[in-house]
């Protein structure tokens, strides 16, 4: 009789410990939760990344345009401020704003 009554107790005890993580591993806080962590790091590595080369794309323009060479420091100049000399052919493609 007594070990009946400890194998139900213990068979209780098992649904409960079983029940108690299935509903733990299904909240806001289970599962589900990690796997969207998880992406949502993976995506903020990969912009992370991006953002890196980008920084290092500039890094790498202002050190040009640093190094003393007119050529480029007028060539950035006339790009930024769309400016042409007068003997310079200007093409306009598509409509104008």
């Amino acid at each position: 009789m007594k070990a009946t009554l400890a194998r139900l107790g213990y068979g209780i005890g098992l649904l409960l410990v079983a029940g108690y993580a299935l509903i733990s591993l299904q909240g806001p806080r289970g599962v589900r939760a990690l796997a969207d962590k998880q992406a949502q790091i993976r995506a903020m590595e990969k912009q992370n990344q991006e953002l890196a080369r980008e920084v290092e794309r500039l890094r790498e323009h202002i050190k040009r345009l640093t190094d003393d060479n007119a050529a480029d420091q007028e060539l950035e100049i006339r790009d930024r401020y769309k400016l042409v000399q007068p003997n310079d052919k200007v093409y306009v493609i598509g409509k104008p704003k």
